[in-house]
């Protein structure tokens, strides 16, 4: 008689569900959401509802004074008993500093049920982030409040649904900005009529520096090579994005020619970070690896002997075998 008197709970057990690229979390997702049968429900890109939350603060900030976090909780929850994030990451210290707050009023105060996919486990998020320890209270949450499965199965399926995509496309033209636009989609599985809606990212790169990541979604980042290498950038900057992405387009390769020494420096170091840590390579460029760099290149038989390597290791990363390599520094 007491269990049938007992009381439903008011608010189910969240879910955190976590595992490698192309397990399938997102598509679980999908069968979720659209099989949950309520209104009060949400999806969004974490990365875009941070940016939500942040504006949220700044509006309250404004308009009154005292602690901001109890009515942007209320006012983010009103109408909401379930809010299913894709792909939770915390990628700087401003988010970290105020989601312990944040979701502990909105799991334990306002009632809402959240429910996340991430490429980490919790006590992974903000590995090594700048006063961390502020953050731990997130993972004790998650881990109280949230059931934690791991989906972290041996079959990549996003890296089987890249076969028959363009890798390496020649010249960087319309043409090839539509290819590469619609590997991007293919691999990260976001609606392309949302396209404006893609997130970006500012990347620490480490003292105390960021680099704009204009295109970031589920661990497939999108750079121009201006960006990347006329920019004065070094190998920090590389293996961090190395670290981050297990997926790097990069766009615009231009033929690397006497007055692009630097670049061409530069981009050999870029290659070499994303080979050592398989980071799989989608690029548009003005030729082949192989004709890149010129043999009149101004003399440069010293560099022109360093790219012979670039061009090895681009066309192993362009093999099927490479792309099937999990990501992660080798060895």
């Amino acid at each position: 008689m007491a269990r049938l008197l007992r009381r439903a709970p008011a608010r189910p057990q969240g879910l955190y569900l976590w595992g490698g690229v192309g397990r399938g979390k997102s598509m679980l997702m999908d069968l979720f959401h659209q099989t949950l049968r309520i209104e009060a429900k949400r999806r969004v890109h974490f990365h875009a509802f941070m940016q939500e939350v942040h504006e949220h603060l700044r509006e309250a900030r404004r308009s009154e004074s005292g602690d901001p976090i109890p009515p942007v909780a209320a006012a983010i929850a009103q109408g909401l008993r379930c809010l299913a994030f894709d792909e939770m990451v915390v990628n700087n210290s401003a988010d970290a500093m105020i989601m312990s707050r944040l979701f502990r009023a909105l799991i334990c105060d306002q009632g809402v049920t959240v429910v996340t996919t991430s490429n980490r486990p919790p006590g992974d998020l903000y590995k090594d982030g700048l006063n961390r320890e502020h953050f731990l209270p997130f993972i004790a949450l998650i881990e109280r409040e949230m059931d934690v499965i791991a989906l972290n199965g041996p079959t990549d399926y996003r890296m089987q649904r890249a076969g028959g995509l363009d890798r390496w496309v020649t010249p960087p033209d319309d043409a090839a900005t539509a290819r590469m636009r619609e590997a991007f989609f293919r691999m990260t599985d976001f609606p392309p009529e949302d396209a404006a809606h893609v997130p970006s990212q500012e990347l620490d790169v480490g003292g105390g520096r960021t680099l704009h990541v204009p295109r970031s979604l589920k661990g497939v980042a999108v750079f121009s090579f201006k960006r990347l290498c006329a920019e004065a950038r070094g190998a920090v900057d590389y293996l961090a994005i190395a670290r981050e992405f297990h997926t790097v387009f990069i766009m615009g390769i231009p033929i690397l020619g006497p007055d692009h020494r630097n670049e061409a420096a530069r981009f050999r170091t870029l290659i070499d970070a994303l080979y050592e840590h398989r980071v799989k390579l989608f690029a548009t460029a003005a030729a082949e690896p192989e004709a890149l760099y010129p043999a009149d290149a101004g003399g440069d038989e010293a560099g022109r002997f360093e790219f012979e390597r670039t061009v090895s290791r681009l066309r192993e990363m362009q093999s099927e075998e490479y792309m099937a390599l999990g990501h992660g520094a080798q060895g």
